[in-house]
Protein backbone atom coordinates (compact mmCIF):
# COMPACT_ATOMS: atom_id res chain seq x y z
CA UNK A 1 0.00 0.00 0.00
CA UNK A 2 2.88 2.13 1.19
CA UNK A 3 5.02 1.96 -2.33
CA UNK A 4 1.83 2.36 -4.25
CA UNK A 5 1.22 5.78 -2.69
CA UNK A 6 4.97 6.76 -3.05
CA UNK A 7 4.79 5.43 -7.17
CA UNK A 8 1.96 7.60 -7.01
CA UNK A 9 2.77 10.56 -5.71
CA UNK A 10 6.14 10.78 -7.57
CA UNK A 11 4.48 10.19 -10.89
CA UNK A 12 2.03 13.28 -9.74
CA UNK A 13 4.47 15.14 -8.77
CA UNK A 14 7.04 14.47 -12.22
CA UNK A 15 3.94 15.05 -14.60
CA UNK A 16 3.50 18.29 -12.88
CA UNK A 17 6.96 19.35 -13.37
CA UNK A 18 6.67 18.47 -17.04
CA UNK A 19 3.74 20.47 -17.42
CA UNK A 20 5.52 23.06 -15.71
CA UNK A 21 8.06 23.33 -17.85
CA UNK A 22 6.39 22.95 -21.08
CA UNK A 23 4.02 25.81 -20.11
CA UNK A 24 7.19 28.04 -19.33
CA UNK A 25 8.44 26.90 -23.00
CA UNK A 26 5.21 27.94 -24.76
CA UNK A 27 5.14 30.80 -22.75
CA UNK A 28 8.12 31.75 -24.34
CA UNK A 29 7.70 31.49 -27.56
CA UNK A 30 4.28 33.02 -27.82
CA UNK A 31 6.45 35.90 -25.94
CA UNK A 32 8.96 35.63 -28.46
CA UNK A 33 6.33 35.48 -31.41
CA UNK A 34 4.75 38.76 -30.24
CA UNK A 35 7.93 41.01 -29.74
CA UNK A 36 8.84 40.12 -33.47
CA UNK A 37 4.98 40.95 -34.24
CA UNK A 38 5.50 44.23 -32.39
CA UNK A 39 9.11 45.10 -33.64
CA UNK A 40 7.11 44.42 -37.64
CA UNK A 41 3.72 46.32 -37.15
CA UNK A 42 5.31 49.07 -34.53
CA UNK A 43 2.31 48.33 -32.22
CA UNK A 44 2.66 46.31 -28.83
CA UNK A 45 1.11 42.80 -29.48
CA UNK A 46 -0.10 40.87 -26.61
CA UNK A 47 1.37 36.68 -26.20
CA UNK A 48 -2.05 36.12 -25.80
CA UNK A 49 -5.30 36.94 -24.77
CA UNK A 50 -5.86 39.05 -21.42
CA UNK A 51 -2.27 38.48 -20.22
CA UNK A 52 -0.58 41.27 -18.48
CA UNK A 53 3.04 40.09 -19.97
CA UNK A 54 3.19 42.74 -22.98
CA UNK A 55 6.81 42.54 -24.40
CA UNK A 56 8.35 46.19 -24.39
CA UNK A 57 11.71 45.43 -25.45
CA UNK A 58 14.95 42.85 -26.25
CA UNK A 59 17.94 42.55 -24.07
CA UNK A 60 20.88 41.33 -25.05
CA UNK A 61 24.50 40.58 -23.73
CA UNK A 62 26.35 39.06 -26.59
CA UNK A 63 29.29 37.88 -24.20
CA UNK A 64 26.78 35.65 -22.25
CA UNK A 65 25.10 34.46 -24.92
CA UNK A 66 21.68 36.61 -23.07
CA UNK A 67 18.75 37.23 -25.31
CA UNK A 68 16.15 37.86 -23.51
CA UNK A 69 12.31 39.63 -24.17
CA UNK A 70 11.55 42.40 -21.54
CA UNK A 71 8.35 43.04 -20.36
CA UNK A 72 6.40 46.09 -19.66
CA UNK A 73 5.42 46.73 -16.33
CA UNK A 74 6.98 44.47 -13.43
CA UNK A 75 5.40 42.54 -11.16
CA UNK A 76 5.69 39.24 -9.61
CA UNK A 77 2.99 37.49 -12.13
CA UNK A 78 4.58 39.22 -15.11
CA UNK A 79 7.90 38.85 -14.16
CA UNK A 80 7.39 34.93 -14.12
CA UNK A 81 7.25 35.00 -17.87
CA UNK A 82 10.20 36.89 -18.11
CA UNK A 83 12.46 40.18 -17.34
CA UNK A 84 10.32 43.06 -16.84
CA UNK A 85 10.96 47.14 -16.78
CA UNK A 86 10.03 48.62 -13.17
CA UNK A 87 7.60 50.99 -13.78
CA UNK A 88 9.16 53.85 -11.46
CA UNK A 89 12.30 53.91 -14.22
CA UNK A 90 12.78 55.99 -17.26
CA UNK A 91 10.73 54.89 -19.94
CA UNK A 92 12.76 53.76 -22.95
CA UNK A 93 14.55 55.59 -25.23
CA UNK A 94 14.15 58.50 -22.76
CA UNK A 95 17.25 60.12 -20.74
CA UNK A 96 17.70 58.47 -17.17
CA UNK A 97 17.55 55.14 -15.85
CA UNK A 98 16.08 52.40 -17.35
CA UNK A 99 15.59 49.69 -14.20
CA UNK A 100 14.88 46.10 -15.43
CA UNK A 101 14.43 43.13 -13.40
CA UNK A 102 14.78 39.61 -14.01
CA UNK A 103 14.71 35.84 -11.73
CA UNK A 104 18.15 34.69 -11.06
CA UNK A 105 17.54 31.37 -11.73
CA UNK A 106 16.13 31.68 -15.28
CA UNK A 107 16.44 34.78 -17.24
CA UNK A 108 18.98 36.39 -15.54
CA UNK A 109 21.00 33.82 -14.31
CA UNK A 110 23.95 34.59 -17.20
CA UNK A 111 24.24 37.58 -14.99
CA UNK A 112 26.49 36.11 -12.73
CA UNK A 113 29.21 36.14 -15.11
CA UNK A 114 28.74 39.73 -16.48
CA UNK A 115 32.69 41.56 -16.74
CA UNK A 116 32.89 44.91 -16.36
CA UNK A 117 33.12 46.43 -19.68
CA UNK A 118 30.66 43.74 -21.50
CA UNK A 119 28.18 45.74 -23.91
CA UNK A 120 24.69 45.65 -23.29
CA UNK A 121 22.63 46.18 -26.13
CA UNK A 122 18.26 47.21 -25.61
CA UNK A 123 15.97 46.88 -28.37
CA UNK A 124 12.71 48.67 -28.73
CA UNK A 125 9.76 50.21 -30.76
CA UNK A 126 9.51 53.66 -30.67
CA UNK A 127 6.36 56.16 -30.18
CA UNK A 128 7.06 56.22 -33.92
CA UNK A 129 6.17 52.60 -34.65
CA UNK A 130 10.42 52.58 -35.33
CA UNK A 131 13.05 49.94 -34.13
CA UNK A 132 15.38 51.46 -31.91
CA UNK A 133 18.30 49.97 -29.93
CA UNK A 134 20.90 51.75 -27.51
CA UNK A 135 23.92 49.99 -26.49
CA UNK A 136 25.39 50.20 -23.14
CA UNK A 137 28.67 49.24 -21.64
CA UNK A 138 28.78 47.58 -18.05
CA UNK A 139 30.26 49.94 -15.57
CA UNK A 140 28.95 48.71 -12.01
CA UNK A 141 28.44 45.26 -10.26
CA UNK A 142 27.27 45.30 -6.91
CA UNK A 143 25.96 43.17 -3.91
CA UNK A 144 23.59 44.92 -1.92
CA UNK A 145 21.07 44.97 0.35
CA UNK A 146 17.29 44.55 -0.73
CA UNK A 147 16.43 48.06 0.95
CA UNK A 148 19.58 49.73 -1.13
CA UNK A 149 17.33 50.95 -3.68
CA UNK A 150 20.45 53.72 -4.96
CA UNK A 151 20.42 51.72 -8.49
CA UNK A 152 16.94 52.39 -8.89
CA UNK A 153 17.83 56.12 -8.71
CA UNK A 154 16.84 58.89 -11.73
CA UNK A 155 19.99 59.46 -13.29
CA UNK A 156 20.76 62.80 -15.34
CA UNK A 157 22.60 60.65 -18.18
CA UNK A 158 21.28 57.47 -19.90
CA UNK A 159 21.59 54.34 -17.78
CA UNK A 160 20.59 50.96 -17.69
CA UNK A 161 20.47 48.67 -14.42
CA UNK A 162 19.62 44.85 -13.75
CA UNK A 163 18.84 43.84 -10.84
CA UNK A 164 18.18 39.96 -9.90
CA UNK A 165 18.27 38.28 -6.24
CA UNK A 166 21.41 37.18 -4.97
CA UNK A 167 23.08 34.39 -4.89
CA UNK A 168 22.77 32.92 -7.85
CA UNK A 169 21.51 29.59 -7.92
CA UNK A 170 18.53 27.69 -6.32
CA UNK A 171 18.69 27.69 -2.77
CA UNK A 172 15.84 28.79 -1.52
CA UNK A 173 16.49 32.38 0.20
CA UNK A 174 17.89 35.25 -1.58
CA UNK A 175 19.06 37.78 1.39
CA UNK A 176 20.55 40.49 -1.11
CA UNK A 177 20.34 41.97 -4.76
CA UNK A 178 22.83 41.98 -7.70
CA UNK A 179 23.12 45.12 -9.61
CA UNK A 180 24.23 45.76 -12.53
CA UNK A 181 25.00 49.22 -13.80
CA UNK A 182 25.42 49.88 -17.55
CA UNK A 183 25.87 53.30 -18.84
CA UNK A 184 25.17 54.57 -22.62
CA UNK A 185 28.01 53.75 -25.40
Amino acid sequence: MTSGVLLASGALLSGRAVYLRAKGALAHALIRRAWARTVETGHPVRPWPGTDAVPCARLRIPSLGLDAIVLDAASPRVMAFGPARMMNSAALGEPGNVVLAGHRTTDFLPLEHVAGGDVVILEWVGGDGKARERRYRVIQRAVVDPRDTRGLRPTPDERLTLITCYPFGRGPRSPQRYVVQAARI
